[in-house]
């Protein structure tokens, strides 16, 4: 099995987390989505361990909301002593209604509207990642209107590409997110933001992509965030007190792929910063983090029944499941490969070539291409693995189809956390 948690029953089925997968699609209903919070307990643990014995008092972990969003995440990743970075006002919602404390909250975002940036100042949002001028004139307006000074760090881009698909590159100079140094426009950002009442800047935030399985980038990222905050120093005299690298750790969805040693890489960027800032004589900033995917994907199953399996003599066979891209909509974004298992006979040869279609009206709709999974039959459960990251969180309702419930397992027991949504639901908001 690719991951710890995954196993087979003795009746041949897959279980996770020690509960039989096709009980949990017969109690709960498919499409499912599965997550072990256990499992996600442990990503968590490493990552706060890992940043407290390695890095300076007060850096911290910050959960990636737009990974996986909904009330009962926010519960686990507060008691296991992270904060959280959320991207909209709904986001903020989400956590506020599940008593997440406000103040440990990071707004990003490259658009924040008028109307999110007043509800995050009036919400008491402990730090604002700005993303451009207009941002920082609109939040201060709002700051001097509450009377406050909000905290912030600013968002630059570093120039960096760490060879990472395109769609999710985000530290290149072209992009839409955050202010480049290499065009000299970071600096007078910096200095604009210095000058600007209402605000309080901490530090500088970077992003520089996703699934990245080597430290080495992340290394780079810090030599040119470093050599910025120098330079702000030497021309400003202004010291950052913190940088935010953003997320970005990667994980093995199929076999083959590289794991990941979390720890190791975060005591490598440590090592890494420690000596930059000594050959500079920079008082070493705290750290945060942003990691999502690394905490959540492969605590994440999705469930589907098989419905129609059809066979094209010549060409290929067709394994039809009750779900698709309102679900899972990242292979017909980014063609990602998935790990697929015939649940139901789990211990059965994976010998029947297939491709996973989805349900809807789309020729795109395919969970996975030119793959081998046991024989299925109607009826049959199908796990999806990897997907507890991006696949709540991007779900639609294309086609009208109804959005799947979600369950968490802990300590062998599984609830519900998400319940199905309802032909109600979907019309509630209509006239």
């Amino acid at each position: 099995m690719l991951y710890s948690n995954l196993s087979v029953n003795d009746l041949g089925h897959l279980a996770i987390a020690g509960i039989d997968a096709c009980e949990l699609a017969e109690t709960f209903g498919t499409p499912l989505y599965v997550l072990d919070e256990d499992r996600m307990r442990g990503k968590c643990r490493t990552y706060v361990e890992a940043m407290r014995n390695y890095l300076p008092v007060g850096s911290m972990p910050l959960f990636a909301s737009k990974t996986l969003c909904f009330k009962g995440i926010y519960p686990v990743v507060q008691s296991e002593g992270m904060g959280a970075d959320v991207v909209s006002a709904g986001e903020i919602a989400t956590a506020l209604a599940a008593g997440f404390p406000a103040d440990l909250l990071y707004f990003h975002g490259s658009n924040k509207t008028d109307a999110e940036i007043a509800y995050g100042v009036a919400k008491g949002v402990g730090h604002f990642v700005v993303d451009n001028v207009d941002e920082l004139e609109a939040l201060s307006r709002e700051a001097q209107s509450r009377g406050i000074t909000q905290k912030v760090l600013l968002r630059v881009t570093v120039g960096l590409d760490p060879h990472t698909l395109a769609a999710i590159n985000t530290g290149k100079v072209d992009s839409q997110f955050g202010v480049p140094i290499e065009t000299g426009q970071a600096l007078q950002f910096v200095r604009q933001a210095l000058a600007t009442p209402g605000v309080e800047v901490e530090g500088y935030h970077s992003h520089i992509g996703s699934q990245i399985f080597e430290a080495t980038s992340f290394c780079d990222q810090v030599d040119r965030l470093l050599a910025f905050a120098c330079d702000v120093r030497d021309e400003l005299g202004f010291v950052a007190g913190a940088f935010n690298l953003g997320g970005g750790f990667a994980v093995p969805y199929v076999e083959g792929d590289a794991q990941v040693d979390i720890a190791a890489n975060i005591k490598a960027i440590s090592e890494h910063l420690k000596k930059g800032c000594e050959e500079a004589n920079y008082p070493m900033p705290r750290i945060l983090t942003e990691p999502g995917r690394s905490i959540v994907a492969d605590s994440g199953v999705t469930l589907y029944s098989a419905g129609r399996i059809k066979t094209i003599e010549g060409y290929r066979s067709y394994v039809m499941v009750d779900g698709g891209m309102t679900d899972n909509p990242r292979y017909a974004l980014y063609k990602s490969a998935y790990t697929v298992l015939n649940a139901s006979r789990a211990n059965a040869p994976e010998d029947f070539a297939c491709t996973i279609a989805g349900r809807c009206c789309e020729s795109g709709d395919r969970i996975a291409e030119d793959i081998c999974i046991a024989k299925p039959e109607r009826g049959d459960v199908i796990a999806v693995l990897t997907t507890g990251a991006y696949n709540y969180a991007m779900s639609s309702n294309y086609n009208r189809v109804l959005r799947p419930a979600l369950v968490m397992i802990s300590g062998g027991k599984a609830r519900l956390a998400v319940r199905r949504q309802t032909v109600e639901d979907l019309l509630d908001l209509e006239l």
